[in-house]
Order: C-alpha cells, then structure tokens, then sequence
C-alpha cells in the first residue's frame, strides 16, 4: 500500500490537553490577580499616575488545587496597600468545587480512607485524613450555624412536613426521620426555617420541633400547613395555640382513595375537587354534605366517613385571602422541596448516623433555598393585610 498510515497516541493527545487546560486556568487566574492588583493601586505596571495608591513589590508563589490540576499561582505584592482578592479566599488552596465534593463525599458517609483514593484518582494528589477531617468539622460548624440561626419577623403561613431516610444503627438499617418547615415571611417569601431530626415523627417529636423552633424567634403564625402526621396537630395547639391548621387537601383525598374502588376513584377525585371548588367557607360545606350523601348511595360507607369526620380541617385556608387559596390549601412547596432531597439522597442507602443524614438533608436545604426558589416571591401578602385590618375593624365596631 503506498498510502501512509497515522497513528495517533491517544494516551499522549489525552495528557497534552489536559496539560493544556491546567496551563491555561493557571494563566487566566494569575491574569485576573494581576488586573485586581492594578485596580487596588490605580495604576498598571511601570505607570506613572497621580491617583497611583500603592506600588508593586514583586510576588510570592501559591500552590492551588483546582478541578484540572495543580497551578501555581503568583500572589502580588503591594505597598502602600493592603491585597485583598476576590478570586481566591485567604489561605485556601483549593477550588470551591473540590472543597464541596470533599465535604459532600465524607457528609454522606464515606470513609476517610476512600475520600483519599478517590481524591488520587479525579485529582491526582491525595487530601489528608487531617484536611478531610478539618473540612467536615467545618461543614458542620457552617450548616449548623445557619440550622440554629435566629428567626426574625413574622412567618403568617409555616409548611410542615417529615421525611424518611434510613440510618444504619447496631449492624441493622432502621429509619429516621428529619422534620422540615418552611415559612412564608411579611414579604411573601420563601424561607427554609428549620429541620430537625425526629426520630419516630411521634408526637414528642413534633412537639419538640416546634419548642426549638419558637426558641429560635418563630412568631406571627397565622396557619400551619401539612398533612395529618401522628401527634403534629395535637402539639401545634400547644406550642402555637393562635395558629390554625390546614390540613392538605391533596393528602386528603389519597386518604379517602384508600376506601375507595379503583374503578371509582377518578368519580370520586371529582366530588372531592368540587367541594374545594366552592366560593366560601359555607358553600364548602354545604357541598361536602352532599358528596357524603352520595358516597353513601354508591355504597362506600367508609370513604363518607373519612369525608364527613375530616372534611372540616381541610377548609381552614378559606378563612385567609382567596388569593392565597390555591399557595396554601396543600403541601406542594414542602413537597417539592422532598423531591429535591430524596434525590440527592437516593443513591446513597443508609446514612451512617442520624447526625450525618440531617447534615445532608440541611446542606441541600440550604442549597435550595439560596437559589431562585428562595429568591422569587411566592404570595402578596398585601391581601393578607388587608383581610386582617378588616377583621380587626370589625372587631372594634
């Protein structure tokens, strides 16, 4: 065959590029440190200027541990004024985003000895058993901080809810629970206010959830949100007597769907959704009178029940502004938050400990709420005000 045959050396073209963009990070961010010097001291190198603030006295070297290798980097000196970056923190060698995955890898419970080989094998350089354990002591302290930080001004509208992982305790898988709340605020937004781990989700539970929780400055609670959890209603009303409690209509009616033949169910979604389709409080329950009656007449004798007894506590969020009716009538925010957890959590199997679930659980918690889900607001509460300067009106007349 006369015509050449080119070999590649795939290996070689794989760790030139990877040579190639280490050099060039190295070479973007001592450009960055570079241009923050000149705009610390006015003036760019050699540059004679009034308004010059400092000048230059050479550079010190710094190792930097980012996602595509070991760089160096060469930190500037000034005199005259002090060199403060915002590129890279004082005294970190590393990226952010390994920092992170450090933290994230031991908070859901991998040994330290696998932090290491992992740690070898995506960046090359082995972090210390001392440096990993110096970063959980450090997660811990950050997300405790924000877990246990004082609430200030009032939440009218709190959403509740539990959710289930699993923990390994005495050589056996046993489940925890972590108890969440998130709190609408005077300005109609979202806030996560607190979580913590509830054991059994029993009544002590709920109880001492909400005893820490007023501890920490929670007031202004106009309503609770949240599905029929073992002893929540019954602790509620004695730790926030002046609270109502909505139960979840979405919750309600798959407690009702329980009673319910599967070839009824979409008949009976329908009766349900109408008594919630109603224009006030009254029209509710005369509508929900009716739909027991036909329940009664179709001969499902246990879901009339469940409506008759329970209907009542899902009707509460008709005291509050229309406009707020279908915000808060069910549990989705707090829903949709759980969906977020449990698939971050998913993969992992059992926690360690209960200690290291709540760590995860509020590291994500708060990962979410510094988003647009925290940053977009979620009601008007200028209706909430106004409906309760009438009802005070009222009241005085």
């Amino acid at each position: 065959m006369s015509e050449k045959i080119i070999q590649l050396n795939e290996e070689l073209i794989k760790n030139n590029l990877k040579e190639l963009v280490r050099d060039s990070v190295e070479e973007t961010l001592n450009a960055l440190l570079d241009h923050e010097a000149d705009e610390l001291i006015k003036a760019e190198k050699y540059e004679r200027t009034e308004g010059r603030q400092g000048y230059r006295s050479g550079h010190y070297d710094r190792n930097f541990t980012t996602t595509s290798g070991d760089v160096t980097l060469h930190i500037p000196k000034l005199k005259g004024v002090q060199f403060e970056t915002a590129i890279i923190e004082r005294y970190r060698r590393r990226e952010c985003s390994v920092e992170e995955a450090l933290i994230e890898m031991y908070l859901a419970g991998v040994s330290v000895r696998r932090v290491e080989d992992i740690t070898e094998a995506l960046w090359g350089t082995k972090v210390s058993s001392g440096t990993i354990s110096n970063l959980n002591k450090k997660a811990y302290e950050n997300i405790e901080q924000w877990r246990s930080r004082p609430l200030t001004g009032e939440y009218p509208y709190v959403f509740v809810d539990g959710i289930w992982l699993k923990r390994s305790w005495g050589g056996e898988i046993e489940n925890v629970s972590v108890l969440v709340a998130i709190g609408v605020n005077k300005d109609g937004y979202r806030e996560i206010i607190g979580a913590c781990e509830g054991m059994k989700e029993d009544k002590e539970s709920w109880k001492d959830f909400f005893v820490w929780l007023k501890g920490r400055g929670l007031k202004g609670v106009n309503l609770v949100i949240g599905d029929k959890c073992l002893g929540m209603v019954e602790s509620l009303a004695e730790t926030f007597p002046g609270a109502s409690y909505q139960r979840c209509t979405v919750h309600f009616y798959r407690n009702v769907f329980t009673v319910v033949p599967r070839s009824k169910v979409r008949e009976v979604s329908l009766m349900l959704k109408a008594i919630h389709a109603q224009e006030d409080k009254e029209a509710a329950r005369t509508k929900a009178k009716q739909v027991v009656q036909r329940l009664r007449d179709m001969k499902l004798q246990a879901a009339a029940k469940k409506v008759q007894e329970s209907i009542e506590e899902t009707l509460t969020y008709m005291d509050f502004p229309t406009q707020h009716w279908t915000r808060i009538r069910t549990n989705n925010t707090m829903e949709r938050v759980n969906r977020e957890i449990r698939r971050r959590t998913r993969a992992l199997g059992a926690f360690p400990d209960g200690q290291s679930a709540l760590m995860l659980v509020c590291a994500r918690l708060r990962h979410v709420a510094s988003s647009e889900w925290g940053l977009k607001k979620y009601l008007n509460m200028e209706h909430l005000n106004v409906l309760e300067f009438s009802s005070a009106l009222d009241a005085a007349t």
